[in-house]
Order: C-alpha cells, then sequence, then structure tokens
C-alpha cells in the first residue's frame, strides 16, 4: 500500500490534545508528533454530508453540490448519497491512472463506482448498502462474523459504548480483510463513532476515551499488517461546546414577514420537538397513506392543537417516553405547524445548509418572488440577519453573505441565497418552529470549523504547512502516490509532499441520480439532532 488515509470524523486539537496527554492514543500521538501535523480548516457548512465529499474530491460545495443531509428537487427532499456529489472522488481518479482503491466507511459513497479495488459505503448509505464488487459485503460478513453501519440502538449509555466500539472494531477488520484481498496502491477508512459520541453522550468523557483507544487499536493493526509508505490523518471538522444560544431562523423570518405557516398539509416534512430524539419505524418522507389518528391531529392543527403545543402538554406531564414508544412520527408530523414554503418568501430549509433560501419564481415550483427583486429581497435578508444579537447583547452570526461568496461552481443554485455563519460556531441555528427565538442550544456539544490533520511516511518532507484547508487533502494524497489533481481542485498539495501538478479531467458524468428512501438512515440521522 504506498498511501493510507484515515478519516477520524470530529478530530481536532481539543479531543486529541488531552487523549495524547493520557497515553489513550499511543499510535495516533506518533504520527502527529513524529510527522507532520497542524489544524485542518473546515469548510461552510462543517457537517459530515458536505465536508467528506469535499475531502475526497478536492472541490467545494459550489462544485460537488452536496451541501446538507438533504438534496432539494424543488420543495421535496431526499437524503443525499453519492449520486448527489457531481465530482470525481479520489479513488477514481486514481483508477483512471490505473491504481487499485480499498475505501470502507467513507460518508457518501452509496451507490459506489466501479473501480479496480473495493468500496463498502459509510454514513448515510442504507444498513444493508451495496457495494463494489458486488457480493463483497455478504463476503465481508462471512469473513469477520457481523458487518453493520449503525448499530443496535437503545440501552444505557456504557451499552451504547460497548456499541460503539463494536463498530469501530467492524471497520478495521473489514478494511484489512479488504486489503489483503485486493492488495491497494491506496487505502482509506473512516472512523465515525467519534463524531456520535459528542452528540449522544458529551458529558462522558471515559466512553470518548473508550472509542478512541478502540480506534487507536484498529489504526495500529492497519499500519502494521500492511504497512502502508505513507499515511495521512485527517477529519471533516472539529467539535467542542456550544456556551451560546439556539437560534430558530424561521421564527425570526416570520417576524419580519418572510414567512408563511401551515399545519397540517403542506410545508417540508419535519420532525417537532416531541420526536426529537426518537423516530419511529414507518415511511419518513410524507408519501404514505395516512391512518385515521394522523387525519385527525392533521384537522386539530388546523384549528391550533399543534404537536408543538401537545409536546408541551406531555413534557409537562412527564410522559414523553410513553407517548414516544407509542406515536409514530408520521403521526405526529401530521401536527406540527410548518413553514410553508410555496407561499413563503424566504426561509430556512435546513439547518446544516447555514442559511437562507428564497422562495423565487422560475426557480422553485411555486416561487413568489420576482427575479427583478431578487436582489433587493437578498438585501434586505442580509441587513436584517446581520443585525440580530443575542440576549446577551453579542453578534448572533461572524458573517452574513450572499452564496457566491463562499461557493462557486455548477451546482451554486443548489446553495442557500443567504449564508449565515454562526460566530465562532458558538451559537446553535434551527429550522425549527417552536415559538420563541432563542433558547439554550439542543446540542451542548456540536461541529467547529477547525479539524486536524497528520502526515507521515516516505512521501512526507519537512516542510510545516502555512496553511491546511479541507479542500487541500485530495491533491495531497494524490501528490503521494505521483498522480495529477484536477484542475477543478479548489485546493493544493501541502508543502511537505512533492507536487504532481494539475492537468484536465474529462467532465464528471453523474449518474441517474437514485433516491435514498430509506427509514433506518432517517432514523440515525433523527436520532443525532440532524434532522428537525
Amino acid at each position: 500500500m504506498r498511501t493510507l488515509l484515515i478519516g477520524i470524523d470530529a478530530a481536532c486539537s481539543r479531543v486529541l490534545d488531552p487523549l495524547f496527554d493520557a497515553g489513550v492514543t499511543p499510535t495516533l500521538r506518533d504520527i502527529f508528533e513524529d510527522g507532520v501535523s497542524g489544524r485542518l480548516d473546515s469548510q461552510i457548512p462543517p457537517w459530515t454530508p458536505s465536508a467528506w465529499p469535499s475531502v475526497y474530491t478536492g472541490v467545494n460545495p459550489g462544485k460537488h453540490g452536496a451541501y446538507s443531509f438533504l438534496s432539494f428537487d424543488g420543495y421535496d427532499w431526499d437524503v443525499v448519497n453519492r449520486s448527489d456529489v457531481e465530482e470525481y472522488a479520489l479513488w477514481e481518479l486514481l483508477d483512471r491512472h490505473g491504481l487499485s482503491s480499498v475505501v470502507v466507511n467513507v460518508p457518501v459513497t452509496h451507490p459506489p463506482s466501479e473501480i479496480d479495488g473495493a468500496v463498502v459505503p459509510g454514513y448515510i448509505a442504507p444498513e444493508d448498502p451495496e457495494c463494489h464488487p458486488a457480493g463483497v459485503l455478504e463476503d465481508i460478513r462471512s469473513e469477520i462474523g457481523d458487518y453493520r453501519i449503525y448499530g443496535e440502538r437503545g440501552g444505557d449509555a456504557d451499552e451504547q459504548a460497548a456499541e460503539y466500539c463494536e463498530l469501530t472494531r467492524m471497520r478495521g477488520r473489514a478494511f484489512s480483510y479488504l486489503a489483503d484481498r485486493f492488495d491497494p496502491d491506496f487505502g482509506f477508512v473512516q472512523f465515525q463513532q467519534t463524531d456520535t459520541v459528542f452528540h449522544e453522550h458529551p458529558d462522558r468523557w471515559d466512553i470518548v476515551e473508550e472509542i478512541y483507544a478502540t480506534v487507536d487499536e484498529e489504526i495500529a493493526a492497519i499500519v502494521e499488517d500492511h504497512d502502508p509508505d505513507t499515511v495521512l490523518v485527517v477529519s471533516d471538522h472539529g467539535i467542542g461546546e456550544y456556551d451560546g444560544y439556539e437560534f430558530r431562523i424561521n421564527e425570526f423570518l416570520d417576524e419580519q414577514g418572510y414567512i408563511e405557516r401551515t399545519a397540517g398539509d403542506g410545508g417540508m416534512p419535519s420532525w417537532s420537538s416531541i420526536a426529537r430524539n426518537e423516530l419511529q419505524t414507518g415511511r419518513t418522507d410524507g408519501n404514505s397513506g395516512r391512518s385515521p389518528l394522523e387525519r385527525s391531529l392533521s384537522m386539530a392543527a388546523k384549528v391550533g392543537i399543534t404537536s408543538q403545543r401537545l409536546a408541551a402538554v406531555v413534557e409537562r406531564l412527564g410522559l414523553t417516553e410513553f407517548v414516544l414508544d407509542r406515536v409514530s412520527t408520521d403521526t405526529v408530523r401530521a401536527a406540527t405547524e410548518q413553514v410553508d414554503f410555496e407561499r413563503s418568501t424566504a426561509y430556512m430549509r435546513s439547518r446544516i445548509e447555514l442559511g437562507v433560501r428564497i422562495n423565487l419564481q422560475g426557480r422553485e415550483p411555486g416561487g413568489v418572488v420576482a427575479p427583478e427583486e431578487y436582489d433587493a429581497v437578498r438585501d434586505r435578508l442580509i441587513s436584517s440577519l446581520r443585525s440580530v444579537e443575542t440576549p446577551d447583547g453579542d453578534p448572533m452570526f461572524d458573517a452574513v453573505v450572499p452564496r457566491e461568496r463562499l461557493f462557486e461552481g455548477k451546482r451554486l443554485e443548489a446553495a442557500p441565497d443567504v449564508v449565515t455563519v454562526p460566530a465562532d460556531f458558538d451559537n446553535f441555528l434551527s429550522a425549527s418552529l417552536l415559538g420563541e427565538q432563542f433558547a439554550a442550544p439542543s446540542d451542548p456539544w456540536n461541529h467547529k470549523i477547525d479539524g486536524a490533520f497528520a502526515a507521515a511516511g516516505e512521501a512526507i518532507g519537512d516542510a510545516d504547512p502555512t496553511s491546511a484547508h479541507l479542500f487541500d487533502v485530495a491533491p495531497t494524497v494524490l501528490a503521494t502516490m505521483g498522480v495529477p489533481a484536477s484542475d477543478r481542485m479548489d485546493g493544493a498539495a501541502m508543502p511537505f509532499v512533492e507536487p504532481s501538478g494539475t492537468t484536465e479531467y474529462p467532465t464528471y458524468d453523474r449518474a441517474t441520480t437514485v433516491s435514498t428512501d430509506d427509514d433506518g438512515v432517517e432514523q440515525q440521522l433523527t436520532s443525532l439532532g440532524y434532522l428537525e
């Protein structure tokens, strides 16, 4: 193996440094201390479904097109997948140069492309994903035992920690099996539970240590067994405590006159606060037939008896868990007050996008903003949002800017029209309609802009990078293998590797768009608070 790329979701100095000091992760510590290492700035938005595609393509979301956990077609949505990412992945470029790859657990890689080697998709894929080559997932399970993407839910914190560690071991074992079988030039294995733990158990540092110790053991085994010439470790973003506020942008936009509300019918399918942490089994795309209870609640919502009001009553009575065990999310949604996208002027459709979308005529199916009014509406939005202060009198945002200030490329139109960057990523954004504009952050730990990287081995020189960005990872990996980067890439090879130049690759020809259409994926995203 010439180059091994290890992805550790949410790794950053505020997490790694205490682990290194405590001796929890000796293999990672040696890579970071003996090689070249430093801060790896993430992108906007710094979340898994957009950031990992930027890692493996080397281009900004305006070029690859993935901005959120959701992709949109008008007001309809689906969970994002590889068919939404419109640029070559690292392993596809390597394949064009006759180099083989094994890729395991990398997010947003389902359905996989055909290459010389193997691809086992990771996060956001279905639990039993299509893999390449066909049948390889069954081979993995036959060789190492069970292999799962998401694992079993339920149990107490310690039981969940054991499950996290078992999932982590599955990644390492599957990668080693495939590396033995395919003898790849390039390997890429990603570990996701290092992020999950902070969303679900931010107050349990002992569980963080347990997961990272398991990750370290798997990395040590992979390096020892396969002896890669060069090893790179990267994260997609950092993570840390949120000491600011949750700001519900759509409540603010409603006050400013941009939002129309609906209850019972219409609007985007959404998850109310009562279903915040548990999504029951069943269809979640709003297309299934409604039960009698759903129809009744939908009618009740039209006269003001919404699930938001019901949730408050249920919570006061201490019956939240009882209700969650017995009421489906479709039933809850039937009574949820929502943003009516078709009648609204502007709205936040997904908090992960970090921005506001204008309901533009000719672009959105029911657009209400005429093209000649677009600039004026956007300017007013920017001015209003820039003026927002927290209850403490501090600026809510570090930046409120037109999308073209941050993104460029053929998929710019998929971006929110106004991008809102929370101050120091210490404030939490929400698209939910929950009455008050401000509250305590729903997640006490969440994503930060500062990730981390390290590199060691034959292709790594002594020069320290003056700066490193997520977009630099792909051209750096290619340089370690003597392969030219694409001239469409937004990053450049880091200064500690010998650059291999750039070349013009054919325009990426996206395969037919496929639907994720998987209840289990949506359950996972909702349980982690990514879907509201």
